[in-house]
């Protein structure tokens, strides 16, 4: 599924007006039919059918008088209240309002204060009063309507987007409704998938109002990663191919008290599908290892028994760096200074595909000019919000503010390929594609979860998957996963080893055989 912003929405929009010879007004009645249509289908079957529309004074609001006549028609007993006078509509959405009789519509230039008894009685409340373009505060009237609609404990239909969330960042602009059905219009937003956005959603359903689908494929936008999309990105297994075919991934992680991240990666990889698997760790902690993994190789470097890799161990990574296929390295490594520098030093060296995580961000964030020295084919970041807030300088508030802005950026400035993790990671290639990840639970908000995506995708790029391929797969595989366990287990207690040992049903979940 593809994500439009609102710019990119309201491009096609006028495109279809313009180029095509579309009214602007037939598409606000293909949008109030679809959005009439779903409430009458899912509420139709309620006692009273009495519904309340909440209208402003913008084209949501010409949504809600489309969808006040059609359910008028289809017997409902319907009320307007439209915050606004008579003469502050305009356009497409007066027209619609003259189309309703008088008698259906209450005006509120200051605020709906006196129909809250209104909208305790309806059988369903539809919120009309912000598209997918606002951009303020909610405040004033316009907050407390959007509290008065919270607090009726009626169900709320959403025209387009819940009132106050911002449409493509998902930020809740002072306050916000509630929902429980969201109808939107051509194409979801990325403020309907986004948090906290999403979680003011509730369901969503897109109808179709005319808008061609050539047009919006021409509209740029982002990926929503589901189980139809990374099921096209799953490289088919022929009978003939051995464990040569499927890479050779080198793992470079480990420290003392931290062996359990550099075997979660190991493991991972394994069950990601990778041929063969080398987890590289300092000497001191190798028997350890050998215990922890099975189907994984390990190598012990040189640590001149301190437990954490130091320049000695150079030459030895650089000589397994042969007939290997990709590079994962990070976890546990450690933030010894020594340790620090010699992953520095590796940039440079390494000419397969690299994915830098947790202790291998922490050394480039105190330097990240030295991501320009990387001669790595396809760099990959997996950072969360914290670990980005160091690379770019800046406060986990700011990431935060605008998640997909702030790993855009980021992948272009370094020319990397960026994996935000959180409530909806962001992938972001240094192109400026960008996808949504649409998997996971916060089940997953537990230790040892980031190894286990190192080793996932460590594992996908060295079977030869393109990177943003293997990190958009890699995402939704992890979170696939972990939503499998969950349906077993419940979200609380989840461990990340519960969730690599499931990795090979989220594959067979997402081609279809679960």
């Amino acid at each position: 599924m593809k994500l439009y912003t609102a710019e990119a929405m309201r491009e096609a929009d006028r495109r279809t007006i313009t180029e095509l010879g579309v009214p602007g007004i037939t598409l606000m009645e293909n949008a109030g039919s679809g959005c009439a249509g779903l409430i009458h289908q899912r509420y139709g079957a309620t006692p009273s059918r009495k519904a309340v529309i909440v209208a402003g004074r913008g084209n949501n609001g010409g949504d809600g008088f489309v969808i006040a006549r059609l359910l008028q028609e289809k017997g409902w007993d319907v009320i307007t209240l439209l915050l606004g006078g008579r003469e502050e509509i305009s356009g497409d959405a007066l027209t619609n309002l003259e189309r309703l009789p008088p008698d259906l519509v209450r005006f509120s230039p200051d605020g709906i204060i006196p129909f809250a008894g209104e909208l305790a009685e309806a059988a369903v409340i539809v919120d009309a009063l912000f598209g997918t373009g606002l951009t303020r505060k909610v405040d004033g009237p316009w907050g407390e309507a959007v509290n008065l609609i919270n607090a009726a404990g009626r169900p709320v239909v959403a025209v387009d987007i819940p009132s106050g969330i911002h449409g493509t960042t998902g930020k809740v602009l002072g306050t916000a409704v509630r929902a429980d059905l969201t109808v939107t219009f051509a194409g979801a937003k990325p403020g309907h998938v986004l948090y906290p956005g999403a979680e003011y959603v509730g369901e969503l359903r897109v109808v179709e109002i005319g808008i061609p689908p050539s047009l919006l494929a021409e509209s740029p936008g982002y990926d929503y990663l589901d189980e139809d999309a990374v099921r096209l990105l799953i490289h088919p297994r022929g009978r003939s191919t051995h464990k040569g075919s499927f890479g050779h991934l080198l793992i470079i992680a480990g420290s003392r008290g931290k062996t359990g991240a550099a075997a979660m990666a190991a493991n991972s990889a394994v069950r990601a599908g990778s041929g063969l698997v080398t987890l590289a760790v300092p000497a001191m902690l190798h028997d350890i290892l050998e215990v922890k993994t099975t189907e994984a190789m390990t190598v012990p470097l040189d640590d001149a028994g301190r437990g954490y890799l130091g320049f000695p161990a150079l030459p030895e990574i650089l000589a397994l760096l042969s007939g290997r296929s990709a590079v994962a390295m990070g976890p546990g490594l450690s933030r010894n200074p020594e340790t620090t520098e010699l992953i520095r030093r590796l940039l440079p060296e390494i000419h397969l595909p690299l994915l830098l995580d947790a202790d291998a961000l922490n050394a480039v964030s105190e330097k990240p000019e030295s991501l320009r020295s990387a001669c790595s084919p396809a760099l990959v970041l997996t950072p969360h919000p914290g670990e980005m807030a160091r690379i770019c300088g800046c406060s986990v508030a700011d990431i935060e503010s605008d998640r997909v802005a702030a790993a855009r950026d980021t992948a272009a400035r370094h020319g990397v390929y960026l994996i935000l993790k959180g409530a909806a990671t962001i992938i972001a290639a240094p192109d400026g594609r960008i996808a949504i990840n649409g998997s996971g639970n916060p089940g997953m908000a537990t230790g040892g979860m980031g190894d286990l995506l190192t080793g996932i995708v460590g594992s996908l790029l060295g079977q030869g998957y393109p990177p943003f391929d293997a990190c958009k797969l890699g995402v939704y595989l992890h979170g696939c996963a972990a939503d499998l366990v969950a349906s077993d287990k419940g979200e609380i207690g989840i461990r990340a080893t519960d969730v690599q040992e499931m990795l090979p049903y989220a594959y067979k979940k997402i081609l279809g055989s679960v």
